[in-house]
């Protein structure tokens, strides 16, 4: 199958289109390299091209499946129009690509559109924007919904993903990513206090899986998580076995406005179990063993 991955070279997006070669599609990346790096991309065979989604363009090539990582992630960028239009923007250009091409679309939406809503959070509930970048979210959502029964469209509201290939996100990257890094280095863990906020930790391992699986899943739009929330506290007591480490997490005042904050995420994972076929493989004691492995040996 030919396959386009844009924003292939950030950290979703490259782990999925070295995924997708591996299992012998032929893979095109297109990513702006604002946010990403090809870096990301050590190994990757297939064609990379430059270019920025978000405004208009030209690829006469055809595809068959259109993967959209493409994306502003970082919920406190500071300019929310430019958050908004290009995510917006990006995501129309995309969808006129896949009906251009009659492609399967599969795209990344967010659990940042529950906010702090009640858990586990289903993909029906109400929603609780709390950024310029959940707005723009909620909003692909919505022009997605119109096209269900026109393509093959499916969006996927991955929750907290960690692993390989995030470094370059900087801020945003996860909590593991931030945390473990302390830790290697000798400093105690600092989290907000009194670390009791919990997340719905996945590895990337299992986002890439469940992306390739919604290829053959119904249109709509689905969880993707574990279902398991931890808490702060409990994750650094993982990080520390796994890094054979005893630090004890420091605790500081949130520096957000609470009303911003999204303290508990947890999925409801019953859609994506029934319709994509997915549930998650990797326990997250697993998954960080496997992680800090590719990080620090």
């Amino acid at each position: 199958m030919k396959c386009l991955v844009t924003g292939g070279a950030g950290f979703i997006g490259s782990n999925l289109a070295l995924e997708l070669e591996k299992q012998g599609h032929e893979v095109t990346v297109a990513d702006n390299l604002i946010s990403g790096s090809k870096e990301n991309l050590d190994g990757f065979k297939g064609k990379f091209i430059q270019m920025d989604i978000s405004k208009p363009f030209e690829l006469n090539e055809n595809f068959d499946i259109i993967f959209h990582e493409a994306a502003i992630t970082d919920p406190r960028f500071k300019d929310d129009d430019e958050t908004i239009r290009a995510n917006v923007e990006g995501f129309k250009n995309i969808i006129a690509l896949a009906k251009k091409n009659n492609a399967k679309l599969i795209y990344a939406s967010t659990a940042g559109l529950y906010g702090n809503g009640k858990v586990p959070m289903k993909e029906d509930q109400k929603k609780e924007i709390l950024s310029a970048y959940g707005s723009s979210k909620l909003k692909m959502d919505e022009i997605a919904s119109e096209y269900f029964d026109k393509i093959h469209i499916v969006g996927l509201r991955y929750f907290n993903v960690f692993g390989p290939r995030e470094a370059n996100k900087g801020k945003p990257a996860s909590m593991v990513y931030h945390l473990s890094r302390q830790i290697k280095s000798g400093k105690n863990p600092r989290i907000f206090k009194f670390g009791e906020q919990k997340r719905d930790h996945i590895y990337v391992k299992d986002v890439v899986d469940a992306t390739i699986f919604a290829v053959n899943a119904k249109s709509g739009i689905y969880n993707i998580g574990t279902g398991i929330a931890t808490t702060f506290n409990e994750l650094i007591k993982v990080l520390n076995e796994a890094l054979k480490t005893n630090l004890n997490p420091e605790y500081f005042d949130m520096p957000y406005d609470p009303k911003t904050y999204q303290k508990n995420t947890q999925a409801d994972t019953k859609n994506a179990e029934e319709f994509i076929g997915f549930k998650a493989k990797w326990s997250l004691k697993d998954a960080i063993k496997d992680y800090m492995g590719m990080l620090y040996e």
